[in-house]
């Protein structure tokens, strides 16, 4: 399962582990079809955090981040930015990036 982070929630819920988030918009194609990736590593990949944030409801982080499209991974380890994506990212890429970071 996914959390879904705000511009108020963001720092502290991704502030210590392994977190990936995933920025999109519902009207985003791309994104649509980046949702079923992240649902099935957040099953298959117990340890780690998985969120999402919409960036029409919580615009100032992504504008904090500089992320200047969609979809946009992030995978933070305590706190630290350790790898970014934009555009669609297949499982297998996706997956092997976040396993880098598993202690």
């Amino acid at each position: 399962m996914f959390e879904e982070l705000t511009d108020k929630t963001y720092e502290v819920e991704t502030s210590e582990g392994l977190v990936v988030i995933d920025f999109w918009a519902p009207w985003c194609g791309p994104c649509r079809m980046q949702s079923p990736v992240i649902d099935e590593l957040s099953e298959e990949m117990q340890d780690v955090k998985f969120a999402k944030v919409d960036i029409d409801q919580n615009p100032d982080t992504p504008k904090a981040l500089g992320i200047m499209a969609i979809p946009t991974i992030l995978i933070k380890k305590d706190g630290k930015l350790v790898n970014r994506f934009t555009g669609f990212t297949p499982k297998e890429k996706l997956k092997a990036a976040i396993e880098e970071y598993i202690d």
